[in-house]
């Protein structure tokens, strides 16, 4: 027995009975069958290529479909007009433009099925008269990641290597030549001896020698990789520091061996093989002093990128203003007070003579940090002070300040603060002394602006 009739119309076989044309599946179905496995999966998203912590596409899908059209719809995040063009799926895409081909190959495939899932759906959704009508219930839950748009930037691959070269790959020429086999030019007369001695290193150490590499992202993805190689070598061995430590990241090979000494000598009067664990020694010797800036500045960064990787900052106000700017002014400041301790860490801020309001400004423009040497002198490169709305008007070519009339104001660490907080700055109290000059801003140690004398409260 059978029976054929018209399309959509039940046809009957042997007693079972099947539709004549196939169903358009509905939303909840695909949500269940598309987004839900992305929400129950263990793995990461594909907003881990941009992102280091702060968001995951899972932080979108509430229990329901409905509740997650409704939230979604009422944030602007789906376009019912225009499903196609609904911002989630911009937001899934943006891997697409990533500048690094290698993470966008990575998680290409991730990424892909993750915006065929949502777009079905949201498709889908919005064919849906009910819903479409439908309004959200009093107290419902908001699909989204719960930290701010603040910190959702803050933890952003591109932002993290923005910093990157500001603090860190800016100060690369202290490992020079040992380090930066990209700076070494063959046809320099000047560089033959260093080429030399950056090929024996490499002869003997490997290389690993070459810490920076052509680009300050294949450094920074360079580091990146091999911490997680010697991260879990050292938890299996418990030996080798990883370049990054993101448990403790002054203990970060990667600042541990610039400020670590020479190897011991042997028995035999010659110098010892290099540590890279406790304690450390470093082949090169001390190339940065713990509380000069390139110090700072370094140890500043690898906090902030183990605080963002590791979903460290739960708030805004705990995000670092992240303004520092290296420059290559230098200030070099005589007369300091022969009561200030040789070695002593001192912060030095540069605030401008404002013409409008007839008074120095409260802001500073730039700080450096530097220690009172024997002869009671202190020596600083500046770091331009700029809040993200001000970054614009900073010269892309490299940071300068124009020449101008400016106070100098400077705070010795009284009580140690730095060694238990590297990356603090202490203007927030009356300064332990100040001087007023007309800065030309030259460039380089040469053309240092030279402050003879200081006034003491």
């Amino acid at each position: 027995m059978h029976d054929v009739r018209c399309w959509g119309a039940v046809i009957t076989f042997a007693g079972m009975l099947v539709t004549g044309a196939a169903q358009e599946p509905t939303p909840e179905s695909i949500f269940e069958t598309r987004l839900k496995p992305i929400f129950d999966s263990p793995n990461p998203s594909s907003c881990v290529q941009c992102h280091l912590s702060a968001v995951d596409l899972k932080d979108y899908i509430l229990p329901s479909s409905r509740e997650t059209f409704l939230s979604l719809r009422e944030q602007g995040l789906i376009d019912t007009e225009r499903p196609g063009e609904s911002k989630i799926l911009h937001l899934i895409s943006m891997g697409d433009s990533d500048p690094d081909a290698l993470a966008r190959r990575i998680h290409a495939k991730n990424r892909k099925a993750e915006y065929d899932a949502f777009s079905y759906w949201i498709v889908a959704c919005c064919q849906d008269q009910d819903l479409l009508s439908a309004r959200p219930s009093v107290g419902n839950q908001k699909a989204g990641p719960s930290h701010s748009d603040d910190l959702i930037r803050h933890t952003r691959k591109d932002r993290v290597l923005d910093s990157f070269v500001r603090n860190v790959w800016s100060q690369r020429m202290r490992c020079f030549p040992c380090h930066t086999p990209g700076e070494l030019d063959a046809d320099n007369p000047m560089h033959q001896k260093p080429i030399e001695r950056h090929r024996d290193f490499v002869k003997q150490y490997g290389a690993r020698m070459n810490l920076f590499k052509e680009t300050p992202w294949e450094t920074m993805r360079s580091l990146v990789a091999s911490s997680r190689i010697v991260g879990s070598e050292q938890k299996r061995k418990g030996t080798v520091l990883p370049l990054i430590n993101l448990k403790n990241p002054t203990l970060s090979l990667l600042i541990q061996k610039p400020t670590a000494k020479l190897p011991p000598k042997t028995s035999e009067g010659k110098i010892g093989e290099p540590s890279s664990q406790i304690p450390v020694s470093h082949m090169g010797g001390i190339k940065m002093h713990k509380g000069d800036q390139s110090y700072k500045a370094w140890l500043h960064w690898l906090e902030d990128y183990a605080a963002s990787v590791s979903g460290g900052y739960e708030s805004d106000d705990e995000l670092p203003e992240d303004n520092w700017y290296p420059t290559q002014h230098v200030v070099r400041i005589k007369g300091v007070p022969e009561s200030w301790p040789n070695l002593a860490t001192v912060q030095v801020f540069v605030h401008r003579w404002d013409e409008k309001t007839d008074r120095w400004a409260d802001e500073p423009i730039a700080f450096t940090q530097s220690l009172v040497t024997p002869r009671k002198i202190v020596n600083g490169s500046l770091f331009v002070l700029a809040k993200s709305e001000q970054r614009d008007q900073l010269d892309p070519a490299g940071v300068t300040l124009e020449p101008c009339k400016v106070q100098i104001r400077l705070f010795l660490d009284h009580d140690n603060t730095l060694a238990e907080s590297p990356t603090r700055l202490l203007n927030n109290r009356d300064p332990d002394a100040t001087s007023v000059f007309d800065a030309v801003f030259g460039i380089g140690f040469k053309n240092a602006d030279v402050i003879e004398t200081l006034e003491i409260p």
